[in-house]
């Protein structure tokens, strides 16, 4: 059954807070069992904070907008009681539950957001800009756009999701979830805007999207504020294009929790900061990984942004001198093409990590060999990586404006300050390349290392390897 908004009172003029009416719909459709609460199209519904209840789709027709409130007293606060500091903080994202959500459900099964129309986070009212380039984004905590917690059977589709002051679209603690066909617009130069942070979340599906944020396109997660929950695990990504100016696809790097079972084929990452990224700095550990036929563009941005244009970027370090962080393991890349300033980078154990200087130790065994010094796994926390087909073209002359530079955690942590090599695995335990290559595309100025350079890695077997130049 349909609920239509304007018959609880909703005006959607813009101006109007149609919060309260919007509720009496979603509540009065709840209470009858379920069904679509719509919202018309053609209107502007501006809104406080809305809770969705089970097996309620709200429903946005073509041409409607729902636009966030900029006063944060109008917002649902989902950790109060774990930590609510307000509103002034400064330099310290939210690392529990989110202290502010524009859409908020808990325990609600069955819930979904759908149609043609846009959810409006009204970002620039939660930044200061600073310049027709720099807008500042160190205030938090920002609201969420739509955080979801332990519910079930829950979809989002269709819908165009923009202008996010904070992550977007966060599902936490939920099993069954399906994304599809979204477009997430949010732009990028503000800070955190994440587009789908699935945490402490299985079985999910983020099909056929369409994001652009100036943070992590797509990032699993298994976050301190959600311990409760089980694992990330059993995630699909599929057919998706992806721009970012931090990580187009990543894991972590909240990763209290574990990561498994995740395949992400068939997507197209374009100027993005960096390609795909494994950060694991806590103590969960991945394993059982696929990417397979993505298309990677990446494109250097500010010093200050983590990481410097990595195609693909796997790293696990201690995230502090109290904590040892997880393993990674068995994962694999297949089809992979890269057009990159910088080249693929692994690093599993302490040994210079994203910003320390160069590592010594011993170049890779064949597999079943071993190599001198460590035991294996004593310090290779990185093990039973394959790659076949994985081609990296690399520049040192950007074809790229400048611009897009941002004020974020990073603290100017870059991959360490070294010639860039095509594929530099450090600290890997069991590593197979297949018809893989590096073609330089101005190697002049010692700006490019080798095209491939093993540091202290056991059982390598490096087949088909081949090196090409452009010069």
């Amino acid at each position: 059954m349909d609920y239509l908004a304007e018959t609880y009172g909703a005006v959607g003029d813009g101006k109007t807070d149609d919060s309260k009416a919007i509720q009496k719909a979603i509540d009065s459709c709840a209470n009858a069992g379920g069904g679509r609460v719509i919202l018309s199209g053609a209107r502007v519904y501006a809104s406080s904070s809305l809770v969705l209840k089970q097996n309620v789709n709200l429903h946005l027709e073509k041409g409607a907008v729902l636009r966030a409130s900029a006063d944060l007293e109008t917002y649902y606060r989902p950790n109060e009681g774990q930590r609510d500091d307000g509103v002034d903080r400064i330099g310290t994202p939210v690392t529990l539950k989110p202290s502010y959500a524009f859409i908020y459900a808990r325990d609600a099964d069955g819930i979904a957001i759908s149609g043609e129309g846009v959810i409006d986070g009204n970002c620039y009212a939660f930044v200061k800009r600073v310049s027709s380039y720099y807008v500042t984004g160190e205030i938090y905590p920002r609201p969420t756009m739509i955080y979801v917690e332990h519910c079930d059977h829950i979809s989002f589709r269709d819908v165009t999701m923009q202008n996010s002051p904070f992550w977007t679209l966060h599902p936490a603690g939920c099993d069954d979830v399906l994304i599809e066909n979204l477009r997430i617009l949010n732009p990028l130069d503000v800070a955190n805007s994440d587009g789908i942070d699935p945490d402490h979340s299985s079985n999910v599906r983020v099909i056929g999207c369409h994001i652009t944020c100036a943070d992590d396109c797509i990032c699993l997660k298994s976050s301190a504020g959600n311990m409760e929950y089980g694992p990330t695990e059993n995630v699909l990504i599929a057919d998706c294009t992806l721009t970012s100016t931090s990580a187009a696809i990543k894991i972590g790097t909240e990763g209290t929790g574990h990561f498994r079972n995740v395949i992400v084929h068939d997507c197209v990452i374009s100027r993005s900061n960096r390609g795909i990224s494994i950060q694991i700095r806590d103590e969960g550990n991945v394993e059982h990984l696929i990417f397979s036929n993505i298309m990677i563009e990446t494109r250097r941005f500010a010093d200050c942004w983590w990481g410097t244009a990595e195609p693909i970027c796997v790293t696990t370090h201690d995230r502090d001198e109290g904590t040892v962080s997880g393993h990674i393991r068995d994962i694999t890349f297949e089809n992979i093409i890269c057009d990159s300033e910088n080249g693929v980078f692994f690093s599993g154990g302490e040994s210079g990590g994203e910003s320390g200087g160069e590592s010594g130790g011993e170049s890779g065994a064949e597999f079943g060999e071993k190599s001198e010094g460590k035991a294996s796994g004593e310090d290779d926390r990185i093990q039973d990586v394959y790659l076949r087909n994985v081609q990296v073209r690399m520049s040192s002359k950007s074809r790229w404006p400048k611009g897009m530079y941002d004020l974020r955690p990073g603290y100017g942590k870059g991959i360490e300050a070294r010639p860039s090599s095509g594929f530099l695995f450090r600290h890997v335990d069991g590593l197979a390349m297949e018809n893989c290559s590096v073609r330089f595309a101005d190697k002049a100025g010692g700006a490019f290392g080798e095209a491939v350079e093993f540091e202290s890695c056991r059982r390598v077997r490096n087949d088909c390897f081949s090196e090409l130049s452009e010069e």
